[in-house]
C-alpha cells in the first residue's frame, strides 16, 4: 500500500517530548510514518496505541510488541483506551485531514483530479456517502454546507445548480459533479473553488469537525499533567478549533474565572505555529497547507 512521506515528521514527534517508558497515542495512523518514528524513541517499556478507521490503514500495522492498532474513529479515544486498561497517556499526536493515499485512490472520491464514485467515506463501513448528500439534501441544506464547511460565498447559486441537475439524473461520480458546477466558476479560480466544494462535502460525510471537537475535549481527561498534544491541521476550520482549544480549553467564548480572576486552562501552547520548510513542500506538495500546533497539559485540576 503506497503512502506518501509523513508531513512534519520530526517536528510532530519532537513536540511530544518523548519519555522512553511513556505511553503515547497516534490518532491518525494512516501509513504509519509518524508512529514508526515515535517507536524509535521508545524503550522496551514504552507503548504506542494508534487509531485509524480506514480499512486500508490496517495493512500498514507495525509488528512490534509495544504497538497496538485500534480500527476505530478517534472520537472514541477514551472508550477504547479504557477498554485496553489505559486511563492516562503521556502524549497524543494527530495528522488530520485526508491522507495522500486516500487522495490518490480515485475510486474513493476524495480527489478533484480523478473520476470516481462520489463516496468520500474515511470509514468504508459507515452509511452516508457524498452521493447521498448531493442527491438528497435540500438546496437550503447544501447552501449551509457550502457556506460553513467550504467557506463559499456563492453557496446558494451552486446549490440551485446542483438541485436542477439532479432532477434530470442522479449525480453519481466526481466528474459529473465537476461538469455541473464548472460552468459557473471564474476560470482563474476554478481549482480553488472545486477544492472548497469537495472539502465541504467531505467534512459533512465524515462529520470531521464534530469528531475533532469530541476528541479534543477527551484529551483533557486522558493526557497526564505535563503531557503533550502535537496536532497537524490543513484548513482554517480545523486549525481554528485546535488553536482555540489549546489556548482556552474552549471552542467559543472565553473561560470563566474564579473569584481571584484566574481562569482554568487545561493546556498551554508550546512554542509558535510550525509550518513546513520550502524543501519539504517541494518534496511533498501535500505539506503546503499543514500547520502544526503543540500544547502541554497544565498541572491544574
Amino acid at each position: 500500500m503506497s503512502y506518501h512521506d509523513p508531513v512534519l515528521l520530526s517536528e510532530t514527534v519532537a513536540g511530544l517530548a518523548i519519555k522512553p517508558d511513556g505511553i503515547y497515542v497516534d490518532v491518525t495512523f494512516g501509513g504509519g510514518g509518524h508512529s514508526r518514528h515515535l517507536l524509535l524513541q521508545l524503550g522496551s517499556k514504552g507503548r504506542l496505541i494508534a487509531f485509524d478507521q480506514d480499512q486500508d490503514a490496517l495493512d500498514n500495522r507495525i509488528d512490534d510488541p509495544r504497538f497496538l492498532l485500534i480500527h476505530q474513529n478517534f472520537r472514541y479515544l477514551k472508550r477504547f483506551l479504557k477498554f485496553h486498561g489505559i486511563t492516562e497517556v503521556d502524549g497524543i499526536m494527530g495528522d488530520f485531514g485526508v491522507s495522500s493515499h486516500q487522495f490518490d485512490e480515485g475510486d474513493r472520491g476524495f480527489s478533484t483530479r480523478f473520476d470516481g464514485a462520489l463516496d468520500m467515506r474515511m470509514n468504508q463501513e459507515q452509511g452516508l456517502t457524498a452521493a447521498q448528500i448531493l442527491n438528497e439534501y435540500s438546496a437550503e441544506q447544501l447552501t449551509v454546507l457550502f457556506r460553513e464547511y467550504g467557506e463559499l460565498r456563492n453557496g446558494a447559486k451552486l446549490s440551485r445548480v446542483i438541485e436542477a441537475a439532479r432532477k434530470e439524473k442522479m449525480i453519481k461520480t466526481t466528474e459529473e459533479l465537476k461538469s455541473i458546477v464548472r460552468p459557473f466558476m471564474p476560470r482563474n479560480k476554478e481549482h480553488k473553488i472545486m477544492a472548497q466544494i469537495f472539502q465541504a462535502i467531505r467534512l459533512e460525510v465524515n462529520q470531521e469537525l464534530a469528531v475533532l471537537k469530541e476528541f479534543l475535549l477527551q484529551t483533557k481527561e486522558v493526557i497526564k499533567p505535563s503531557g503533550r498534544l502535537s496536532l497537524i491541521s490543513y484548513h482554517s476550520l480545523e486549525d481554528r478549533l485546535v488553536k482555540r482549544f489549546m489556548r482556552h480549553g474552549l471552542f467559543e467564548g472565553m473561560p470563566e474565572k474564579d473569584v481571584f480572576g484566574r481562569a482554568f486552562m487545561p493546556f498551554k501552547p508550546v512554542g509558535k505555529l510550525i509550518v513546513p520548510s520550502a524543501q519539504e513542500i517541494e518534496k511533498n506538495n501535500r505539506a503546503r497547507s499543514a500547520k502544526l500546533r503543540i500544547a502541554q497539559r497544565t498541572d491544574e485540576v
